[in-house]
């Protein structure tokens, strides 16, 4: 990719002064004993001396907890090392240790129910839960499950679960009981907390059925918990065995003073479930010091997060971006809820709830910023949005045109920061800074304290050369392992089976001239025709310019003892796919990316598959293409979207 020369926007000296980084490198100088100029080197100390740099993270985000004397050990063994290994603290502790009037949460679910919680009713309300699951039975070490929308109950239940030192494993209600009973089936929760039905598109969402098949799927379950929503918890509850409501499970507890119970560094904190599109989902567990550490980190030092700010992001409670949401506590911020659909009242109801709250910070995915081009919405002139300082963009990589959009129809001065890390970290290996400049399709930087470089195929590091994302010394969020993975032979087959001593990530990318990255698509979807490899999301960028495209696939199909490159596009509405629009497209791509990227064949599809949490599934669609089986279907939002693929008759000539 040929990289801009100019940055698309920079950050005011006012906005740098004012920064956490700023006071961060200012105290990292004095324990380096040395200047530390700009981000570069001190992202090079914080991985030459990752030690060191976790602890002054700790000492600056003041984690309540006994730090313990060691900070790492075993530092030149990624598999071996051990952050903290004397340490004790409580991430609900952490997350809570604001009281009073303040705002603390938020929730908007679409335009039906809207509440707020200040910090005191939030504590009260995880105090209470926290008794009754201590009447219970529920002790460190059991799994507690949420199977819920994004909303404040939520919050509090993981909070009082991991207090207890118990571990919160959750996915959306959307979800199918086959994708839900293959999670939560291989981690056993005690209790299961589910809404008494859902809203989305303004259309209420029944689910006692699928209830009531997770009961008789999930023995281990002691106890549904029914959370109200749509305001039918008691008739929900009654038609369900082993359920009670929230207001029940509850009652008998007042609000007194919350307890914490203090836990090893790598204590088991989350479950979180791989997307399960080639296989049953693997369980990830991630350790309680290292999740915070990390999220802290992030959260302050990169997107610049305070006390008083309201941070927002778009997720389900399926996607690893609601575990770091939910973090922001941490740092003070008030957290902005919403379940439903993004597109909800036009589009128009993201911008209504950030322009009533003052929205500080904005997150959501890539689609959904290519939706909003799509549908000619413009925030920028029709809402005021004084104090959003950035927006974060994950999911898929973002288009170098939706930079543009965004300063054009969003905001101007604003920290746009496209991140990239996955479930596999709970946390980030690339992302923004809001001291550095941004340059159109990058993400800013590679994360303090994350050794990440990138390997060509003999394991050599290259610059400015696609290749293998790969992070070379160890860091505090890495899983503890897997779940029923006693041996570990599962967790080093997916992350160091490749290179000795080094995570392999799985991601096709490059640093640039900037220090910046550029992600082009996971590895295992890359386009291999005539041996040179290619990365989807370079065609996608091409193809989605087009205002006829909703959205585009693109996978290798195994031709005359070579691979060809196959695209597949959902048009708008009234669109046609004719002979004069594939040959617009084939010339947008050879311009715009090279003639190697160009499609053998181009074809129109109806739907594109994907998974719950929104990605495109290209692994799916090429082993459908081959007369392959795919595994797990219930990975998928929409499984039937890949008949559409199957013995088409463009692909056997």
């Amino acid at each position: 990719m040929q990289q801009p020369t100019q940055p698309i926007w920079q950050p005011s000296a006012e906005r740098i002064a004012g920064s956490h980084l700023h006071a961060f490198t200012r105290l990292a100088e004095a324990a380096y004993d040395r200047p530390l100029p700009d981000y570069q080197t001190l992202w090079q100390a914080s991985v030459d001396d990752p030690g060191r740099f976790w602890a002054l993270v700790w000492d600056y985000c003041g984690v309540l907890g006994d730090k313990g004397g060691s900070a790492l050990e075993q530092a030149d063994n990624m598999l071996a090392a051990r952050f903290f290994p004397e340490a004790r603290l409580n991430y609900a502790e952490n997350l809570l240790r604001h009281d009073g009037d303040a705002t603390a949460l938020v929730f908007w679910g679409e335009d039906k129910v809207k509440s707020r919680y200040s910090w005191q009713q939030l504590r009260q309300l995880v105090s209470r839960l926290q008794q009754a699951m201590q009447a219970a039975g529920i002790v460190a070490g059991d799994r507690v499950a949420g199977f819920l929308p994004n909303m404040p109950e939520t919050v509090a239940a993981m909070l009082a679960a991991t207090s207890l030192g118990a571990v919160w494993t959750s996915c959306s209600p959307d979800f199918g009981i086959d994708g839900a009973i293959d999670r939560f089936g291989q981690t056993e929760p005690k209790l299961l907390f589910c809404p008494d039905g859902y809203w989305y598109g303004g259309k209420q969402i029944d689910i006692r059925d699928k209830m009531q098949a997770l009961a008789a799927g999930l023995p281990s379950v002691q106890q549904f918990i029914a959370v109200p929503y749509l305001g039918e918890t008691a008739a929900f509850a009654e038609s369900l065995p082993r359920t009670i409501t929230l207001d029940d499970f509850i009652a008998r507890f007042a609000a007194r003073h919350l307890q914490f119970v203090r836990v090893e560094f790598n204590h088991p904190l989350f479950i979180l479930y791989s997307s399960g599109t080639t296989g049953k989902p693997k369980c990830i567990v991630h350790g309680t010091g290292g999740t915070l550490l990390q999220h802290l980190k992030e959260h302050q030092l990169h997107a610049d997060i305070h006390h008083g700010d309201h941070l927002f992001y778009f997720t389900t409670c399926g996607w690893m971006m609601w575990n770091w949401l939910v973090s922001g506590l941490a740092s003070g911020a008030a957290l902005m809820l919403y379940d439903g659909s993004p597109f909800a009242n036009q589009g128009h109801i993201l911008w209504e709830y950030a322009q009533q709250w003052q929205f500080t910070q904005f997150g959501t995915s890539a689609k959904y910023i290519d939706g909003l081009r799509k549908i000619n919405l413009t925030p920028a002139t029709q809402y005021r949005l004084d104090a959003l300082r950035a927006i974060f963009s994950t999911g898929s990589p973002l288009m170098a045109e939706s930079f543009d959009w965004v300063y054009a129809n969003i905001k101007q001065d604003i920290n746009l920061a496209s991140i990239s890390g996955g479930t596999d970290i709970v946390s980030c290996f690339a992302l923004g800074c809001a001291n550095l400049p941004v340059y159109r399709g990058e993400l800013q930087c590679r994360g303090l304290g994350m050794a990440v470089d990138i390997f060509n195929s003999y394991g050599r590091p290259v610059r400015q050369e696609k290749g293998e994302l790969v992070c070379t010394r160890p860091f505090p969020s890495m899983p503890v392992g897997f779940w029923q993975d006693e041996q570990g032979s599962k967790y080093r087959q997916a992350y160091f089976g490749r290179f000795d001593n080094v995570w392999c990530h799985g991601d096709y990318a490059e640093i640039t001239a900037h220090n910046g990255m550029v992600i082009y698509g996971r590895s295992d979807a890359v386009l291999n025709p005539g041996g040179v490899r290619i990365g989807t999301a370079e065609i996608y960028r091409q193809v989605e310019s087009f205002p006829e495209v909703v959205e585009s696939l693109a996978v290798g199909q195994r031709w005359q003892d070579d691979e060809r490159v196959v695209l597949f596009v959902r048009l708008q509405q009234g669109h046609v796919l004719d002979e004069a629009l594939v040959n617009r497209l084939r010339e947008q791509i050879k311009r715009g990316a090279s003639p190697r990227h160009v499609p053998a064949r181009i074809i129109a599809v109806a739907d594109i598959p994907r998974t719950i949490s929104g990605k495109i599934v290209e692994l799916a669609v090429k082993n459908v293409i081959h007369g392959e089986p795919v595994n797990n279907l219930s990975a998928l939002a929409n499984p039937e979207a890949l008949q559409l693929f199957a013995n088409l008759p463009q692909l056997q000539h």
